[in-house]
């Protein structure tokens, strides 16, 4: 087993049997800063999701299975570099870009906070450090994918995202939004990374109310903690000066609430216990 690196949330080894182990630790990361405090039971609820979500969606995945609390084996692919992510609410950095006029969104759209979109949009990015925002002319003329390729992805993120819109209607939340990642694996495209509270946006029914900010369960609860110590607008201006941010410390109050709200969201969503 060969360690490969670590990323903003797990660490990942090769197997050398053409798997990979992807091994989730309690780290936390928001705004491309990643956080010293960890968040107990976040790195098992990731794990377990991940586990959930592509045994229940009807979508050729690279998960193999799990092995342990926090680690699953999956196939190697080789991964399209692009973030597929699905917006199906007028919230977070959709609101800002689209009055820089820098994104376009369906007609007849509110353009209040937290507002559901008439449809689900698909509102792709780069994948890398920094992720950044692209369209379908760019990702193409990037050559990060062909126009087969930018299709195929578009309708099936959209696709996933509705059959998640369900199961969280079910189970009384809203999804909000959704971040999927695909790889080729046999030359087939095919979903991979993994699916959980980090990589999508979600909202009690209960407590939804169209213009202000949704309680959330996820690791949104720190965004807006950050943003509204002017830790966020910090981030920014620090790398403007082409400095790396410094992640302040976590109040324990903002780290156990997220901590309960993460292994609540996995134990609504799939009717287990955690």
């Amino acid at each position: 087993m060969k360690f490969i690196g670590s990323g903003k949330v797990k660490d990942v080894y090769d197997m050398g049997d053409g798997t990979l182990l992807f091994k989730f630790s309690d780290r936390v990361s928001a705004y491309d800063v990643k956080f010293h405090d960890p968040i107990p039971y976040k790195g098992e609820v990731l794990t377990k999701f991940a586990e959930f979500w592509f045994n229940k969606l009807p979508v050729k995945n690279h998960f193999v299975k799990s092995i342990s609390k926090n680690e699953i084996i999956v196939k190697k692919m080789k991964m399209i570099p692009v973030e597929c992510v699905v917006r199906g609410y007028f919230y977070g950095s959709l609101i800002s870009r689209w009055k820089a006029g820098q994104v376009a969104i369906p007609e007849g759209s509110k353009t209040e906070t937290a507002a559901k979109l008439p449809r689900p949009i698909f509102d792709p990015t780069t994948k890398s450090e920094h992720d950044e925002p692209i369209d379908k002319q760019n990702a193409i003329q990037r050559n990060l994918v062909t126009e087969n390729e930018y299709q195929f992805l578009e309708s099936k993120s959209l696709e996933i995202y509705n059959q998640m819109y369900k199961i969280a209607d079910n189970a009384g939340f809203i999804l909000a939004d959704l971040k999927l990642e695909f790889g080729k694996l046999d030359g087939v495209i095919t979903l991979g990374d993994s699916i959980g509270p980090d990589e999508y946006r979600m909202w009690p029914k209960e407590t939804y109310v169209v213009g202000r900010i949704q309680e959330s369960y996820d690791k949104q609860i720190l965004r807006d903690w950050l943003t509204a110590n002017g830790y966020q607008k910090q981030f920014e201006d620090t790398r403007a000066q082409g400095k790396e941010p410094i992640a302040p410390s976590v109040p324990p109050e903002i780290i156990q609430k997220m901590s309960s709200r993460y292994v609540d969201s996995y134990n609504l969503i799939t009717g287990s216990k955690l």
